[in-house]
């Protein structure tokens, strides 16, 4: 019989241990976050302000749900870094599921919260989290989703986030799966906000 597991209740071990999913130690494996940034202009630069203040003034009075996370700091994002226009499509609680090919057969099923997709292809997949999670109580669940992605040629790029923490994920399936993460960035520290709207400019510059 078929076993139903739910990608929120995986582990980094099993992810591991049935897709044989390997952290990349090349340093090489993961620069889209580093290099070739695009500049923000003062508009976007004064909008994160306005995302930073406002965000500031909710976690106040926690705890901030994954509803509002979406609606006070994503979405500003997401507008920002231009996921809301063509090319690009979004589709929001999306539903993912994974085949394992092992001997008993298991089926990972989850939602993601967004999904932003080109032409039928993954780009990003962003899961939210409450501000009382960390960031890795979604690691194994957004990895799980881009273990999803269909088209296994290309890389798939993946963002976690709590709100006031944000970290970058890449994943490549050619051979042996393999995936790194970017630094830790913190609305909280200097202009880190600044660098991840960069970044996910960045990420859908690669494929217009």
């Amino acid at each position: 019989m078929v076993q139903t597991i739910q990608a929120s209740n995986l582990t980094l071990e099993a992810l591991i241990q049935k897709f044989k999913l390997r952290r990349a130690t090349d340093e090489q494996f993961f620069t889209e976050w580093l290099t070739e940034l695009p500049e923000l202009t003062n508009f976007e630069k004064q909008t994160l302000e306005r995302v930073k203040s406002n965000h500031f003034s909710l976690i106040e009075h926690p705890p901030m749900s994954e509803s509002i996370v979406k609606m006070v700091v994503l979405a500003p994002l997401l507008d920002l870094a231009g996921f809301y226009q063509p090319p690009f499509r979004v589709n929001g609680e999306s539903s993912v599921e994974i085949l394992v090919e092992d001997e008993g057969g298991e089926i990972i099923k989850g939602q993601i919260d967004v999904l932003v997709l080109q032409n039928q292809m993954w780009i990003l997949a962003i899961e939210s989290k409450s501000t009382r999670f960390s960031l890795e109580v979604g690691l194994p669940q957004t990895l799980a989703y881009m273990l999803g992605n269909p088209n296994s040629d290309k890389p798939s790029f993946g963002m976690i986030t709590n709100g006031s923490n944000f970290v970058f994920l890449k994943l490549t399936k050619q051979d042996v799966p393999q995936y790194a993460m970017s630094y830790d960035f913190s609305i909280r520290r200097g202009n880190d906000l600044y660098t991840v709207l960069s970044i996910l400019k960045r990420l859908g510059n690669l494929l217009l």
